[in-house]
């Protein structure tokens, strides 16, 4: 018998290989988009949301390939979700995204953020890639961060 307690898996065990240090050409790359609370930058309703986010797709059914699934916060008050779909989803506000988009994975706590939004600074700056535009992936959950010892996030920049 062990004291382990086992927890369901919500969020799938992510890989940063593909993602670390690659850089993606999107063409009408499919998204849909939704909008979490926040107060000072900390997202109040995310997990609301993102459930909201999940019945839409599944009713649609559609996929979320990689579930890719990036943060944009927009204001201390507010982040916009853009959810990756592989086809319009009826109910929901469909977006595309197109363009040159540099990603680098990184691992720790959230409050390691600034840090590592520097890193990546520096890091486009000496790919010689201006950022245009950027997005948190907040790769799992809290609880699955928790339970695979691993708290990933990936810096995807629109350059």
């Amino acid at each position: 018998m062990t004291s382990e307690i086992e927890t369901p898996e919500c969020c799938p065990r992510f890989d940063p290989t593909p993602w670390d240090g690659k850089i993606f050409e999107w063409s009408n790359k499919r998204f849909i988009k939704d909008a979490v609370t926040t107060q000072f930058y900390m997202p109040l309703n995310f997990g609301e949301v993102i459930m909201r986010m999940n019945e839409k797709v599944a009713r649609a059914g559609a996929e979320m390939p990689d579930w890719l699934c990036l943060s944009d916060h927009t204001s201390e008050s507010n982040m916009d979700l853009y959810v990756a779909v592989d086809r319009e989803v009826d109910g929901a506000e469909n977006v595309t995204f197109n363009g040159k988009f540099l990603t680098r994975a990184y691992e720790g706590n959230f409050e390691n953020t600034g840090e590592w939004c520097r890193d990546f600074e520096e890091y486009a700056k000496d790919k010689g890639l201006e950022v245009k535009k950027w997005y948190m992936w907040y790769t799992t959950c809290p609880a699955c961060a928790e339970k695979y010892g691993k708290n990933y996030v990936v810096i995807v920049a629109e350059v």
